[in-house]
């Protein structure tokens, strides 16, 4: 008689760990996802009033560019250690702290009255947000079993592209502020849009939940099945030697995976930046209409990255959807070089398609390839140096803006790096292989997923 209880015990764990990740996902992710959104929208949302900046402040194309990527300087060279503060503080403390701090640099941008007021705070901004994505990542692998960090990943990321379906319309209602109290409706925006985020990470200081042992609302059959399962894929990830920190910027994997990420980078946030732009050139468009067009690339990567992740979360290999991806981008780019403007809206669609589908993709293999005594650091590493394109593409942009009348160029380089991206992709570790419970490895080889943004 005592085997059955032992038997009932090891057949319930499975759907105790089912019941954990479901409240997880009903409880954490909405709020997770909420945050990423403001994040992606305060962070881009210059790039609507391009225009505006150049009239009142004075910011040429030139300028604009190189403020808008000094974003990513402050957000590089401060990622790593914001990344090893939330291990040490906990997601509570160090994701809240970090969402307050640049809804303050937010607020604060609407008291810009020069280029160099606008070069600090766009610097500042990326030293505020500095361990956002890397932390929230670091939170999955401390939740979440691998087999179900796919399906959060992509809902996850949704909010990144979702942010910029609604930062257009929001960004465009709050320019028809301009003259309320004798403000400039640019000014405006960043106000209310710099409270709002200091409002939600408020909230989300009395919501989020760092560990699994202080989720209350778990059983505590729940916790303990859940536990397992992030232990088993810990354990299997913990298998390869151990590299030192110190060596990270050259250790193979990490090389390759920053690579190709700061390929994916140049093209994402040039369309960011320049789509507002781009769109403009139809002429005839009203600042909130073209907010309502430069919503549509957005709209279609949403639905794409959703369909794509139903036919990949338990792929053996995600890799060659990887490089179908980053290769439909860079025909995106190279095709908005042709034709009218309303034809290069579409191949701009097409391009932001291939960009968030391969950044789906991307994050699950970028966690399953490192070693987990590198896990934190390296996707640290991976994410603000590969960010830097987000520094390289729009200061690249702006400059060929000035100089040449066009962005062709921009765009044409953009194809280029998408194509190397996908011939990089081939040497990509595999995904680890966790094993079971009855530590049998699964015939299926299941990646570990964590995130994004980008």
């Amino acid at each position: 008689m005592v085997p059955q209880p032992l038997a009932k015990s090891s057949a319930s764990e499975p759907d105790a760990e089912s019941r954990a990740v479901g409240k997880f996902l009903r409880r954490m992710l909405p709020l997770l996802v909420l945050m990423l959104l403001v994040n992606q929208m305060d962070r881009t949302n210059v790039g609507f009033v391009q225009d505006e900046l150049r009239a009142d402040v004075g910011v040429s194309a030139t300028a604009y560019g190189l403020g808008a990527g000094l974003f990513f300087i402050g957000y590089a060279l401060f990622e790593v250690p914001s990344n090893m503060l939330m291990e040490r503080f906990g997601a509570r403390v160090w994701l809240t702290r970090i969402m307050i701090t640049w809804g303050l640099v937010i607020l604060a941008m609407c008291l810009i009255h020069n280029v160099t007021t606008f070069y600090i705070l766009r610097f500042v901004l990326g030293v505020a947000e500095a361990g956002f994505f890397p932390g929230v990542l670091l939170y999955f692998t401390q939740w979440l079993p691998d087999s179900s960090r796919g399906r959060a990943s992509a809902i996850f990321l949704g909010g990144s592209a979702t942010a910029y379906i609604v930062t257009g319309p929001i960004t465009g209602a709050l320019l028809e502020l301009h003259g309320v109290g004798g403000f400039a409706g640019w000014r405006w925006m960043f106000a209310l849009e710099g409270t709002f985020s200091i409002l939600v990470g408020i909230v989300a200081g009395f919501f989020l939940v760092s560990r699994i042992s202080e989720a209350r609302w778990l059983t505590q059959e729940e916790k303990d099945a859940l536990s397992a399962a992030v232990e088993r894929d810990q354990e299997a990830r913990s298998r390869a030697p151990k590299v030192s920190r110190l060596r990270l910027l050259i250790h193979p994997q990490v090389a390759l995976l920053t690579a190709v990420f700061f390929a994916m980078a140049l093209t994402g946030y040039a369309i960011t930046f320049w789509l507002p732009s781009l769109v403009a050139e139809i002429g005839g468009l009203s600042p909130f209409q073209i907010g309502l067009l430069s919503a549509i690339p957005w709209i279609c990567a949403v639905i794409a990255m959703y369909t794509m992740s139903h036919f990949t979360d338990r792929a053996p290999d995600r890799r060659p959807y990887l490089a179908i991806a980053l290769i439909l981008s860079a025909a995106g780019a190279f095709l908005a070089t042709l034709g009218s403007p309303w034809f290069g809206l579409v191949a701009i669609t097409l391009a932001a398609v291939g960009g968030k589908c391969a950044a789906t993709l991307f994050w699950p293999m970028a966690q399953s390839g490192l070693d987990l005594k590198i896990a934190a650091a390296g996707l640290a590493v991976v994410n603000s140096l590969g960010n830097l394109g987000g520094f390289v593409s729009p200061t690249l942009f702006g400059y060929l803006k000035d100089t040449t009348g066009s962005t062709h160029g921009g765009l044409y380089a953009l194809a280029v790096a998408s194509v190397l991206a996908a011939l990089g992709v081939g040497f990509m570790r595999r995904p680890a292989r966790p094993e079971s419970p009855s530590g049998e490895t699964p015939v299926t080889e299941r990646a570990v997923a964590t995130g994004d943004p980008r």
